[in-house]
């Protein structure tokens, strides 16, 4: 077994799109309109979906915002240099919301961006290999 995709419900897929491809470097998979439905599904990620895992963005053309609720916490990704990657992200015009730094309670250096429909993501440095 293998962890395949996370869903987001997203308002406006462009936008969503143009973040996770142009300002977290992702690359769009694959996408697809479903008319009857009325929902396009756009899967991105950092490699192929047959050995990594991705982002399905999931926009129901009738809907352009959701309420993201208590449950939902962040999507993690890990960069090399977190302050360096806060310094892209803000080039490329995203919103950095915790800026890089040590963890309050521990000693992992990371930061959160916000998406542009108020998901988190966290940045993580690599996990050292003792």
């Amino acid at each position: 077994m293998r962890l395949l995709h996370t869903m987001l419900r997203v308002g406006d897929l462009d936008k969503s799109l143009k973040f996770y491809t142009e300002v977290l470097g992702m690359t769009l998979l694959r996408k697809n309109d479903y008319a009857d439905g009325r929902f396009t599904l756009a899967f991105v990620g950092y490699g192929d979906e047959a050995s990594n895992t991705v982002l399905e963005l999931t926009h129901n053309w009738d809907t352009d915002q959701y309420d993201l609720g208590k449950g939902y916490g962040h999507i993690a990704i890990e960069v090399d240099d977190v302050y360096a990657a806060c310094d892209e992200i803000k080039a490329r015009g995203g919103e950095v919301v915790r800026e890089a730094g040590p963890m309050k309670h521990g000693s992992s250096v990371l930061a959160f961006v916000r998406d542009p429909d108020g998901y988190m993501i966290e940045l993580l440095t690599p996990k050292r290999k003792d």
